[in-house]
């Protein structure tokens, strides 16, 4: 029988370790060796162990020299996920607090960690063990000096002093950018220092004025909290239904409408303005000397904040309109006074306020009328109120219901003030103007205006004698004021201004 080669291919085992092939052998011997341990085992309770040639140990140069790495690797993904939590934790336990707990202490840094190796790691600029960062400057011992001998250095030396300086920039506001001096070596003298210093406070209490006067001052078209609660109290006690909006803006207040309701079982008026002075004064700063000179509210005015001025701002106006009213003058009526809001009847329809008596378009006989009319109310307004309105012209004038109305009377003052008689012809001088630019033939010219309005008899037609007649009447006055105490003028035939009823109602 021919023998029969058996060749097997050598393979790699599991371990590493080469298998050996068996020595070839012959068919017969290959059976007869099998029956032989068939009949072996047979016989044979407990079979033995082949002894096999097989070498299991690892070949020095296989692949198990890698497990070192897998295990550093794996011990640094615990301990990136370990960081993670932690950092999670870290967030948590702080939320929104300003003053923060770090968790750096707990984490698990390896010298070979890659800051590539994750987009959630920690940067080394975000911890407080910044290798990177520049120390700061030491500080200078209790003794004044360093060092001993020719090496001496003290606290004076420039180059400390300006890096200790560059230091201490960290400890200025928040929104001050600083930069990184210290990084830079940057050294700066005691007086640049000094001048970064009181800019960077000068800057704070600037921004601290610019935040206050805007939570504390009533802007165009807008009302300060203090303002908004006023509004909202009076619509909550049901003296007002509701607020609409904004109908007019002023260099003193801002108007608004708004509907009626009731108040002290009084009816309010189904449509209403509010009026709300400006708490500042930059549009109007000359509004003082329409006020401090006034006898009602002289002993008053010095004892005022600036604030509470205002307030007896819009009171003078709402005694200034009872005045008005009680005589008949067409007029807004008063319903309430909060403080520097004042509450008024609203002179237009459906919502619609009445055009001023500038932008109302009206034909000849009603300018006519318009122009007697305004005649008559300012003689009224002078003799039975005792009043001037010292800022009267057609922008102050509205036109309703085939009839002329007074608006904005806060700044109005009476006779006897210092000034009175010139803002009485400045007002004429008003007047005259619109009148006669409107085509009225029968308007009279501003002197002789003055003077039907006045009852003065002042004989000139030159402006500038024409006031300077007027201010000597009004220093004559004063004087005569100062001395009795009376605020009267005599006859005029004596040389003196005429006698003026003051006994009015002061309301």
């Amino acid at each position: 029988m021919d023998q029969l080669e058996v060749t097997t291919e050598e393979t790699k085992s599991p371990w590493g370790a080469p298998v050996l092939a068996p020595a070839p052998c012959s068919l017969a011997d290959v059976m007869s060796e099998q029956l032989a341990r068939q009949l072996h085992e047979e016989g044979s309770p407990f079979p033995e162990i082949p002894d096999t040639d097989l070498d299991l140990t690892c070949a020095p140069e296989g692949d198990t020299s890698s497990d070192l790495m897998l295990a550093q690797m794996l011990q640094m993904e615990f301990d990136r996920e370990f960081d993670t939590q932690l950092r999670r934790e870290e967030k948590k336990f702080n939320g929104d607090s300003k003053v923060s707990i770090s968790f750096e202490n707990y984490r698990m840094v390896h010298p070979y960690e890659d800051s590539d190796s994750s987009e959630d790691e920690v940067d080394w600029q975000d911890t407080r063990h910044d290798p990177y960062r520049a120390d700061k400057p030491t500080t200078t011992p209790k003794k004044g000096f360093v060092g001993k001998g020719k090496n001496i250095t003290t606290k004076h030396d420039e180059d400390i002093c300006g890096r200790k300086n560059t230091a201490r920039m960290d400890n200025f506001a928040p929104e001050v950018q600083v930069g990184d001096g210290i990084g830079m070596d940057l050294k700066l003298s005691n007086q640049v220092y000094n001048a970064l210093k009181r800019h960077c406070h000068t800057e704070q209490r600037r921004s601290a004025r610019l935040h206050e006067k805007k939570e504390h001052s009533t802007a165009e078209q807008a009302v300060d909290p203090r303002t908004r609660l006023l509004m909202y109290k009076m619509v909550n006690a049901g003296i007002l239904e509701n607020i609409n909006g904004c109908i007019s803006t002023g260099k003193e207040s801002v108007v608004f409408h708004a509907n009626g309701g009731s108040f002290e079982e009084k009816i309010v008026p189904e449509e209403c303005v509010l009026k709300v002075f400006k708490t500042t004064l930059n549009e109007f700063k000359n509004r003082d000397k329409y006020i401090k000179d006034d006898y009602r509210f002289k002993n008053r005015f010095s004892k005022l904040n600036p604030r509470k001025i205002i307030r007896l701002w819009a009171e003078k106006e709402m005694h200034n309109l009872t005045r008005i009213k009680k005589a008949g003058i067409p007029c807004p009526e008063v319903v309430i006074l909060k403080k520097h809001i004042l509450v008024m009847s609203f002179i237009g329809k459906d919502h619609v306020p009445a055009p001023k008596l500038k932008d109302a378009i009206l034909s000849s006989e009603d300018m006519k009328k318009a122009y007697y009319q305004v005649l008559n109310m300012m003689q009224r307004l002078y003799q039975d109120c005792n009043l001037v309105h010292a800022d009267l012209s057609e922008y102050n004038m509205l036109w309703h219901d085939g009839q002329v109305w007074f608006i904005d009377v806060s700044q109005s003052i009476e006779p006897t003030h210092p000034h009175g008689l010139e803002f009485l012809f400045r007002d004429c001088r008003n007047v005259a103007t619109f009148f006669q630019k409107a085509g009225v033939a029968e308007a009279l010219s501003v002197f002789e205006l003055f003077n039907t309005v006045s009852g003065l008899q002042i004989n000139s037609d030159n402006e500038a004698d024409f006031l300077a007649q007027i201010e000597a009447l009004e220093k004559r006055n004063e004087d005569h004021v100062q001395k009795s105490g009376k605020k009267i003028f005599m006859d005029t035939s004596e040389g003196s201004p005429p006698q003026l009823n003051t006994d009015d109602d002061d309301d």
